[in-house]
């Protein structure tokens, strides 16, 4: 352990020094860039007024190097890291966390949660379905993933946004059995690129890049998008006066009428645009591709979308690795390297985030989660010709970050033994995560969804909510 001055807690910033940082006055708080009065007295109600932020660290990110740390462990297992104290006596985490650290009444850590899959889209499948597959490297789901299953409950709310939003579908996700109605309305719904995780591609941006990059595509499902090659926002406007004049529309179902009234509306082409939020609160989040991805996921949940996921990718550089996701093999990358340059990103992302959702009221409505598909394993392996280090995939254990959701914060619920190879206190499948976040959106996980051929299937085949975070 190590007490460094340089990471004393600082305190969280208080509303004064939030105003001053936002550029926020009374007059914003009525606006459209701003928090609306209704959406801070609507935070009484977490169950009705109830939405996730999803950021999806694909491939699986390490629990020994982030928020469950074996410092005493023997060498072949522990990593370099060091764990540091939060302001919540008890709870350590990585040493690259200093703003969270500050932040733990804010967040709870689940330490124990496992599953039984453990490639990658199996595993994505396994965590965000409840359900095993039937295929072990499915590139679809077989059965509807959250995201999906909250749409078709929400979809009788939805106004003039989308329920379900996402950068890109996930490996081994999707609506499945539910239809396309019910996929993340996308921004670029070319998922090809996306689940490769292959360090030459960019991770795809959830937000409208500012650099005039061509390539964005705006999608509802694969019988509706437009082709063109044009910016994201043009795109909107340019469906918003198709929908206003086009005879077309009248002739589609209720699934396509309703897609292009949600690209028609201001509040979907707003919620997309960061130019509208003041410099001083995108210099907060940070000029990174994770600041403005969960930027842009504050203003979806604010516009009134439920359920906003996102892929925690990041573009290293080549010598460090080959791969932009989380699967930290050593034929992948150097993962001590790796997480020397990504953990402090995310450290300050995140924390934005944390303090934003407090600021304007929404943490008591709004979950966020940072999770991937698995942990990895606790011995470190070499296998790259170089003799780097990295870790392989580890359903047995893993951790799981989850901040606001009206739930109970500053705790670490379960633990894993002196090595984190598996769970030693309150072993939890990853199924009770899913049921306390259908639990909080008021959704029965035990009921039953027809199928395609109308055999009833149960939302969740097991599992509990967590009662440690009611």
């Amino acid at each position: 352990m190590r007490d460094d001055p340089r990471l004393a807690c600082r305190g969280p910033l208080d509303r004064r020094t939030w105003l001053k940082i936002g550029g926020l006055s009374l007059g914003a708080l009525c606006s459209v860039p701003g928090p609306h009065l209704a959406q801070l007295f609507a935070s009484a109600n977490p169950p009705k007024d109830f939405s996730v932020i999803l950021f999806w660290a694909n491939g699986g990110p390490s629990h020994l190097e982030t928020f469950d740390l074996k410092p005493q462990a023997p060498e072949e297992f522990r990593g370099p890291f060091r764990p540091i104290k939060t302001n919540v006596p008890g709870i350590e985490i990585c040493e690259h966390f200093p703003r969270l650290a500050c932040h733990a009444d804010k967040f709870t850590l689940l330490r124990s949660l496992h599953h039984n899959r453990a490639e990658h889209s199996g595993g994505t499948h396994r965590f965000l379905t409840g359900h095993s597959s039937i295929a072990a490297n499915l590139r679809n789901s077989e059965y509807p993933e959250i995201g999906s299953i909250v749409a078709r409950h929400l979809e009788n709310r939805a106004r003039d946004v989308p329920v379900f939003v996402a950068n890109t579908q996930f490996y081994g996700g999707g609506p499945a059995y539910l239809g396309k109605a019910y996929a993340p309305f996308m921004p670029y719904p070319n998922n090809a690129i996306s689940a490769s995780g292959n360090n030459t591609y960019d991770p795809i941006p959830l937000y409208h890049p500012e650099d005039g990059r061509e390539g964005l595509q705006l999608g509802v499902d694969s019988t509706l998008r437009l082709q063109q090659r044009a910016d994201l926002l043009d795109q909107i406007d340019g469906f918003r006066r198709f929908a206003e004049h086009s005879p077309v529309v009248e002739t589609w179902d209720e699934h396509r009428r309703r897609a292009v009234q949600m690209l028609a509306s201001g509040k979907t082409r707003d919620a997309f645009d960061l130019s509208k939020e003041p410099e001083a609160v995108r210099r907060r989040y940070g000029n990174t591709h994770w600041g403005k991805s969960l930027l842009t996921c504050r203003r979806l949940i604010e516009a009134g979308v439920r359920f906003v996921q996102c892929q925690a990718t990041y573009r290293l550089p080549k010598s460090v690795g080959r791969t932009s996701n989380w699967d930290d093999h050593s034929v992948n990358s150097h993962i001590f390297e790796a997480y020397k340059i990504k953990l402090p990103v995310l450290d300050h992302a995140i924390s934005a985030l944390l303090e934003d959702l407090h600021f304007r009221g929404l943490h008591e409505r709004v979950l966020f989660l940072f999770c991937g598909e698995f942990g990895r394993t606790p011995r470190i392996r070499n296998q790259h010709a170089s003799g780097r280090p990295g870790r392989d995939h580890w359903p047995r254990a893993m951790s799981v970050f989850l901040a606001g959701g009206g739930l109970r914060m500053g705790q670490v619920i379960g633990a894993t033994n002196s090595k984190g190879e598996y769970p030693s206190e309150k072993p939890m499948d990853s199924n009770c995560l899913l049921a306390t976040i259908y639990h909080q959106f008021g959704i029965d996980y035990s009921k039953t969804l027809a199928d395609q051929t109308n055999r009833p299937i149960p939302i969740l085949p097991e599992g509990e909510v967590i009662r440690e975070l009611l």
